[in-house]
């Protein structure tokens, strides 16, 4: 099992190339089951996750090859699908495949996926997504770990198509709004998703399958208009897709070098989708130049101490909380931290105080007073935003910091430790005997 070795202390300098945004990526490759032509994908972030997903899919019958001269440039091939089905042993690793759910309803009129089992950082049920495609006319019923579904028979015996239908979630759901988008492409009729997830990564995913042919309006907001069209065409050539910069990986960075100091210029980044974490950063006393494509930040000194609710896009992401939290670690003051979107996503907490940190936790509050230095220590990863924070952690703390089960930092950050050496970091790759 590799782990990172950190020896902090060490100020951050120069340029960080921002990958493709993991949570726009896997969604983007689930879609490629709309269509029997094939579609290009540019800026493919390389992730554990991503190939996950291209496992996944592989197993059902998609064929997928990267560009000869560039690795994150992907086509896949969705023309024959044998196998409409998502088991348990590739599930497991990764919650985000339920994304085939919608797409293999809606193109086959048949699906089987695992339910997706237990979250580190929490529950994501997901009878939203079932609710919904209820509505559109699925007959889906739940055993043996499995979501059973398919549309109702034609007098062909053939599978008919979902039906349009006005949606409303119970709560606001990211993966949620992603499969119902998904599935109402080809719907009969005009689907309404109310209470829509309004994060970039919807309004990419949308992007791309207008770009396929499908009609959608209203994509970043709370209500989506979905028209369903037949079918759905491949994309290549200038027509293919580029997948939006990493807004937490953007973050990461902000808070890295705000946290260790430093003068680093992030590239082929997006400002605008991380304006909640911005707003904070310059609170704290984060320096940031923003251009069309960059941001530059500057970290002199101690910052400040800064408190935030995590909420619903465009609120505080909860993917930046942990983050967030190892800076206000190393913070002149006190800071209120309120995680309100999963019940357990305190679970850095303990591994930043046996690096020093000063950290209250009450429920869903976070209590975090700065201390002037931190010392390193061997510490866990819990999930992948933690990870992250350990790192930060890590970067800023007095001698050598080792951060096990960097599986979880693999599944969401593309080469960090490569990236974060670039730029003057200590930090290597150690592989356990």
């Amino acid at each position: 099992m590799d782990k990172l070795l950190i020896r902090g202390g060490r100020r951050l300098q120069g340029e960080v190339t921002i990958s493709g945004a993991k949570n726009a990526a896997l969604p983007d490759l689930c879609a490629t089951l709309l269509s029997a032509e094939p579609v290009t994908l540019h800026n493919v972030p390389r992730l554990k996750d991503v190939g996950t997903t291209l496992r996944l899919l592989a197993n059902m019958g998609v064929v997928h090859e990267a560009a000869p001269d560039d690795a994150s440039c992907l086509t896949l091939n969705a023309q024959h699908i044998h196998t409409p089905e998502a088991p348990y042993e590739l599930v497991k690793t990764m919650r985000a495949s339920i994304l085939v759910l919608g797409p293999l309803l809606a193109r086959f009129g048949k699906a089987r996926v695992s339910l997706p089992g237990g979250c580190a950082i929490g529950s994501r049920p997901v009878d939203q997504h079932i609710k919904g495609l209820q509505a559109m006319g699925a007959q889906i019923t739940v055993a043996h770990g499995y979501i059973e579904a398919r549309t109702a028979e034609g007098p062909d015996g053939q599978p008919t198509r979902l039906k349009g239908a006005r949606i409303t979630t119970d709560m606001v759901t990211v993966t949620g709004t992603e499969n119902l988008l998904m599935a109402a492409t080809l719907a009969e009729g005009e689907t309404v998703l109310e209470n829509a997830a309004q994060e970039p990564e919807i309004v990419d995913l949308a992007n791309l399958l207008i770009a396929m042919g499908a009609q959608i309006e209203g994509q970043g907001t709370h209500r989506i208009r979905i028209q369903g069209v037949h079918s759905l065409h491949g994309l290549s050539g200038p027509a293919a897709h580029h997948i939006i910069p990493d807004r937490i990986e953007t973050g990461t960075f902000l808070c890295a070098v705000g946290a260790a100091g430093g003068d680093v210029t992030l590239r082929r980044t997006d400002a605008d989708q991380l304006e909640a974490v911005i707003d904070k950063l310059r609170e704290a006393g984060v320096a940031l130049e923003i251009g069309p494509d960059w941001i530059r930040v500057q970290g002199n000194g101690r910052p400040k101490a800064v408190g935030f609710r995590t909420k619903e896009h465009p609120g505080f992401p909860t993917d930046m909380q942990a983050q967030f939290m190892a800076l206000n670690s190393v913070a002149e003051g006190t800071a209120v931290i309120q995680e309100n979107i999963f019940e357990n996503r305190f679970m850095h907490v303990n591994e930043l105080i046996r690096l020093g940190a000063k950290v209250n936790v009450d429920g869903h509050t976070a209590v975090v007073t700065g201390v002037p230095q931190l010392s390193g220590a061997i510490v866990m990863a819990t999930d992948l935003r933690a990870s992250a924070s350990l790192v930060i952690a890590g970067l800023v703390a007095e001698g050598e910091t080792v951060v096990d089960r960097i599986y979880h930092l693999d599944r969401g950050y593309d080469r960090m430790e490569e990236k974060l050496r670039g730029i003057g970091a200590d930090i290597e790759r150690v592989k356990e005997a």
